[in-house]
């Protein structure tokens, strides 16, 4: 559980950083040509995938895992068994629709 809390945090900190890139690439969009063109070139890349990739379950991790603490905010799910079994539905969850996602998405892309 101690390792669930602190990638919880991690993916808060990955959503953050994130989110200032996707601002970037709006800004290149509204910007238009040249500046686009390299923000287009940068998400295309590999390095570009693997953050898109990372953001993607950082994303669901953290909406899963703060539906965990919700449902444990009211008072459910405090049995160590249950914590436990919470635990791994959250990472499942995660896997489950970050790949769901992608498939998707390039699914749409074709």
């Amino acid at each position: 559980t101690s390792v669930l809390s602190i990638v919880h945090r991690a993916t808060g900190v990955v959503l953050s950083v994130g989110s200032v890139l996707l601002v970037g690439w709006l800004v290149a969009v509204a910007a238009g040509g040249d500046r686009y063109a390299v923000a287009d070139a940068l998400v295309r890349s590999w390095l570009g995938i693997v953050l898109l990739l990372g953001w993607t379950f950082a994303l669901f991790y953290h909406l899963c895992n703060g539906i965990r603490h919700l449902v444990w905010d009211m008072d459910f799910g405090f049995e160590l068994r249950s914590i436990y079994l919470s635990g791994w539905i959250v990472v499942a969850a995660s896997i489950i629709l970050t790949l769901a996602t992608w498939t998707i998405g390039l699914g749409l892309m074709e």
